[in-house]
């Protein structure tokens, strides 16, 4: 129900003046490393497949046509991430985006809103340490934080779980959530499940609290779109950034080949339909984009709505919003 008396933005005025401010500094640092600022499609043909998501619809309707069935379906983005691999195969070079996203079935809450502020870049013939280095110095120049502590999925596992994640049995990993006793019923899920779930209560609010905390090389099944580690099959190329309680940023050492990629989503849409939800259409143009070659490359999302937020020193990303979706 819409109140009209709710119409004041939620940040004020003099917050958001900072946030302009903030954004102005993130564009200095890009241009200061010779990387692009481009602009990509909000709307897309094809929607992401990961398990997680689901993306917002709407129909195109041509001059002329009145009927939604005979309309053209497009998907909001969640991320702009395959569009910007379409630039970089086609001879972009480095390129960065700050750009509006949008997640259905997404809580509004302190650190979430369905349509959101993703600051996304990529890096050509960069590995994954390069890429975290890079977001580093970002958040020491935005937050005028320490430098980052690094540390791997694993180690941090056996550090406050004292639990090996590659090596524990599903029986094990069930046992750790019940010692946690967050009354959570671990016997019907998976291990990814249980795994995200002693990640989340158990290791994230030990992590982060001083400086930035990097996780890296996390298991393989939960990066879709990173290389396998060649060192172990069982990790991937993926790393994400914890500071004070907020997961901030999530990147990859990207995946190139597309015959893999391909692969890789048709897996996500048989386990979206065995859970009961709608296969999503394969997005063909970055198959193809891959296909005519993808240069080795790291990229990474960056939530700008919680990275202001942090920096001003604020609680909730409505906070530091003109408008959240309650009054939008």
């Amino acid at each position: 129900m819409i109140n009209p008396e709710h119409w004041q933005p939620t940040a004020s005025i003099d917050l958001l003046l900072k946030r302009a401010k903030i954004i102005k500094k993130i564009r200095e640092f890009f241009a200061d490393r010779c990387i692009l600022e481009v602009e990509t499609p909000i709307l897309s043909q094809a929607a992401v497949t990961d398990l997680h998501l689901s993306s917002f619809e709407t129909i195109f309707n041509k001059p002329g046509v009145i009927s939604l069935e005979q309309g053209q379906k497009f998907s909001l983005i969640t991320s702009p991430e395959y569009h910007m691999k379409r630039l970089i195969a086609a001879g972009s070079g480095p390129i960065y985006q700050i750009v509006k996203c949008f997640r259905n079935h997404e809580e509004i809450g302190k650190y979430h809103n369905p349509e959101f502020t993703m600051l996304e870049w990529y890096r050509i013939q960069f590995d994954m340490m390069q890429m975290v280095n890079e977001v580093d110095d970002l958040f020491q120049l935005i937050l005028d934080s320490e430098p980052a502590e690094y540390i791997s999925y694993q180690s941090a596992f056996i550090k406050y779980l004292n639990l090996d994640p590659f090596a524990a049995s599903r029986d094990d990993l069930i046992a750790t959530v019940n010692k946690l006793e967050l009354g959570f019923n671990a016997q019907s899920e998976d291990i990814d499940t249980l795994l995200q779930f002693l990640f989340t209560f158990g290791i994230e609010p030990n992590i982060g609290q001083d400086r930035p905390t990097a996780v890296y090389h996390y298991p393989a099944s939960q990066a879709a779109l990173a290389e396998i580690c060649c060192e172990d099959h069982r990790t991937a190329k993926r790393f994400e950034f914890y500071y004070k309680g907020v997961e901030l940023a999530n990147g990859f050492k990207e995946l190139t080949n597309a015959k893999e990629q391909k692969a890789r989503f048709e897996q996500d849409n048989q386990a979206r339909l065995s859970r009961g939800l709608p296969a999503q259409t394969i997005d063909e143009y970055l198959l193809s984009a891959m296909e005519s070659g993808l240069p080795e490359c790291s990229g990474v999302a960056v939530g700008l709505d919680r990275l202001i937020m942090l920096a001003l020193e604020q609680t909730t990303i409505s906070q530091v919003m003109s408008f959240t979706m309650e009054n939008a």
